[in-house]
């Protein structure tokens, strides 16, 4: 994803949590994840080379990049 889609992208969302390396928007626009085509819930992004995530509930997950950031878009 370039700068500028995410950059678009992340000023959409809501900034919902922030801890360590890890950074959560929630999507209450419903934008379409750019892998899917389909609204999504979450975007997780994983600043670190090693992230841990601690998942609470079954979700179906799409994956991109952006620098050397890694995004989940979440879909319940």
């Amino acid at each position: 994803m370039d700068d500028a889609a995410y950059n678009e992208l992340v000023s959409s969302l809501t900034p919902y949590e922030e801890a360590g390396g890890v950074k959560t928007y929630t999507n209450t626009v419903s934008l379409a994840c750019p892998a899917c085509e389909q609204p999504f819930d979450d975007l997780v992004v994983c600043r670190d080379d090693l992230n841990s995530l601690e998942l609470s509930k079954v979700l179906d997950l799409c994956v991109t990049t952006h620098d050397d950031d890694v995004l989940l878009f979440t879909h319940q």
